[in-house]
C-alpha cells in the first residue's frame, strides 16, 4: 500500500514537471506567433505604402526640394561673399 502511494506520488511529480515544461513551451510558441503576426502586419502596411506611392508626385517633390536646397546654398554663398567684400573694403 505504501509502495503504491510512493509510486503514485512519483508519477504525479513527473506529470507535474511535464505539464510545467509543456506550459513553458506553449508560452514560447504563443510569443513567437504574436511576433510573427506583428511582423506580418508591419510588412503588409509597408508593402501597401510602397504600392500606393504616387511616384510622379514624389519625384516632383524631390526635384522641388533639391532646387530649393540649391537656391539656399547659392544664397548663402552670395551672402558670405558680400560679407567678405564689405570686410575687404573696411581693411
Amino acid at each position: 500500500s505504501q509502495s503504491a502511494l510512493s509510486t503514485l506520488d512519483r508519477a504525479i511529480n513527473v506529470i507535474t514537471d511535464m505539464r510545467a515544461s509543456m506550459g513553458a513551451y506553449q508560452n514560447r510558441l504563443i510569443a513567437a506567433i504574436s511576433n510573427l503576426e506583428n511582423t506580418n502586419m508591419n510588412l503588409s502596411a509597408s508593402r501597401s505604402r510602397i504600392l500606393d506611392t504616387d511616384y510622379a508626385k514624389e519625384t516632383t517633390n524631390l526635384a522641388k526640394a533639391q532646387i530649393i536646397q540649391q537656391a539656399a546654398t547659392a544664397m548663402l554663398a552670395q551672402a558670405n561673399q558680400s560679407a567678405q567684400s564689405v570686410l575687404a573694403l573696411l581693411k
